[in-house]
């Protein structure tokens, strides 16, 4: 526990044993003893009696200065560092040097801690010796960790990688939560209420000012998306320089060539659209990459490649494309939309370019096109609607399209175009349509027609013909599918009801997040059983009277007034 003290020639327990053992008057010896290494304050000889008369403890009283002194130490220690002194940090190594002995006492750590924190370069000597005692690294600050990290990868990756597996875990729990709607979801929270994140400050606290540390989290970004294909890792590239961002980290932020288009892209997922002024600002961003610069694409794909930025800019397109239509304009004339689509393109093709680390942008508009289909939306007014139909399956751009038009059909509750759409979309590239971010949508699109699902040829259109297609291998599949039922099954029939539960009954192997939902389900299921089915009503305004039900008489139905 008093390590450290002979080094600095200050006496021990094991001095005063030696010297009560070799003594010959213990009580001379101990009174010497408390001479030699008490408070060293010839005033305070004589006030001490007064302290025995009261029934003070020595020892309280010491500690209770030695605590007092330690805190005005401390105190000091952030006066000298904060000041202007050309030697203040001189000082505060020769403080380092005497303390740093008594690092191992728990009283005296705390100062050496403080002196730590506040040098902007620690003595290498002294790096190493913290990070070789566990205990001593677990206590230093945040400031003596990035020291050490700077240059230890491996140490660093250690503390960083259980950050980015929660940051996964969430992103995915999102995706998987139990809310189904389509007012509040996955892209429902603003850029600033997500970059409050847990993981995200965390991050940002252990990188601070320091670009290498920033580097090498960009740089364990890009091998997770390469070796695991996870968009999320795109989000948190994009996050995680919006919030250095956010508290002028200019040291970084002034660095990172992407920073201007994030922000710039940042304010338009905000939105929820891209606006023209917008829009050009962004094209001036992708247009003034030099030659000898195109690496910087790699890392402006992987920020369009964030499924909040894809988010936007399809909405963007589908937005661009009705005002097309309403002018009798075609999409090939529009500057906006075509750099929408250049930068959705490049967003897609974020993997393949820092896979092959050729940084060339994707050409874009040969697999797809644009074209007005009437009346799919099956109104009276016979509103024009828009299609996005890829020529071949290798297209993703037109895929995605596909998708969101899907969205956009199911928003407009138009069941007849959706059940022409919904079988088509088993074929898709790379499996689109059976991503969790589309299936997540999806599902909460479909509420909107919950009532349709009281005819089993709709039910039949939802799950045989798309969801049941790949439930069996796609264990996603199967949970947004229980998601949705969890929702839906009341409007159900009860014959289809349960041959689809037969048909959704979990493999033995798989695992408890898709168990746990079918077992929801089934609770669900049971309780409906015993009590009765609740009365459908058309939403109304709710003006505070209780439902009055007609006696049922064979030519009057049973009513809520």
């Amino acid at each position: 526990m008093f390590a450290g003290l002979p080094e600095l020639g200050i006496s021990n327990g094991e001095d005063l044993k030696e010297t009560l053992t070799n003594c010959t008057e213990p009580l001379k010896a101990i009174d010497q003893f408390q001479m030699e290494n008490g408070i060293l304050l010839p005033t305070l000889q004589s006030a001490l009696p007064f302290l025995d008369l009261h029934g003070t403890p020595r020892l309280e009283f010491h500690q209770s200065v030695f605590d007092e002194l330690r805190e005005k130490l401390m105190e000091r220690v952030v006066v000298i560092a904060e000041g202007k002194e050309e030697d203040r940090y001189r000082k505060l190594e020769e403080l380092l040097e005497k303390s740093f002995p008594l690092v191992k006492m728990p009283s005296i750590q705390p100062v050496v801690m403080q002196v730590l924190k506040h040098l902007p370069k620690v003595p290498e000597k002294k790096l190493k010796m913290v990070m070789a005692d566990k205990e001593l690294y677990k206590v230093c600050a945040v400031e003596v960790k990035r020291q050490i990290w700077q240059d230890n990868q491996a140490l660093f990756g250690d503390e960083v990688s259980p950050l980015l597996k929660q940051y996964i875990v969430e992103k995915e729990a999102a995706l998987f939560s139990s809310d189904l709607s389509i007012l509040h979801n996955f892209f429902s929270p603003s850029p600033k209420t997500r970059r409050q994140g847990e993981v995200v400050l965390k991050l940002t606290q252990m990188i601070g000012k320091n670009v290498k540390l920033y580097d090498m989290v960009l740089q364990f970004l890009r091998t997770l998306f390469l070796r695991t294909r996870n968009v999320h890792y795109c989000t948190l590239r994009a996050e995680l320089l919006m919030s250095l961002h956010d508290l002028d980290i200019s040291e970084i932020c002034s660095v990172d060539p992407c920073h201007k288009f994030t922000w710039c892209l940042d304010a338009c997922i905000r939105e929820k659209f891209v606006d023209g002024k917008r829009a050009r600002e962004l094209q001036g961003f992708l247009d003034g990459v030099k030659k000898g610069q195109e690496q910087v694409l790699g890392d402006l794909s992987m920020i369009l490649c964030d499924p909040f930025a894809c988010n936007t800019l399809v909405l963007s397109i589908m937005r661009n494309l009705q005002e097309l239509l309403s002018q009798d304009a075609l999409p090939r004339d529009s500057p906006d939309l075509m750099l929408l689509l250049r930068m959705l393109s490049l967003g897609q093709g974020a993997w393949d370019m820092i896979d092959s680390q050729v940084f060339k942008e994707p050409r874009f508009g040969s697999g797809y096109s644009l074209f007005a289909c009437n009346d799919v939306s099956g109104s009276p007014k016979r509103r024009k609607e828009l299609a996005v139909i890829p020529h071949h399956p290798e297209n993703r751009v037109a895929c995605e399209m596909g998708l969101y038009y899907v969205l956009h059909i199911a928003k407009l509750r138009n069941k007849n175009a959706l059940q022409r759409l919904l079988p088509a979309l088993v074929e898709t590239y790379n499996d689109m349509a059976f991503g969790d971010i589309f299936l997540h949508l999806l599902t909460g699109h479909l509420t909107l027609l919950s009532d349709e699902f009281g005819s089993e040829e709709f039910c039949s259109v939802v799950f045989d013909g798309f969801l049941l297609t790949s439930f069996s291998s796609k264990e996603n599949v199967h949970r947004h599918t229980l998601r949705m039922l969890l929702h839906l099954h009341h409007k159900m029939s009860p014959s289809y009801m349960e041959t689809l539960m037969k048909t959704l009954e979990p493999p033995k192997q798989c695992s408890e997040p898709l168990k746990e939902l079918y077992n929801q389900l089934t609770e669900k299921m049971e309780a409906q059983k015993k009590s009765p089915p609740p009365t459908d009503e058309t939403p109304s305004l709710d003006l505070g009277l209780h439902p009055v039900t007609v006696p049922t008489t064979a030519s009057t139905p049973t009513t809520p007034l």
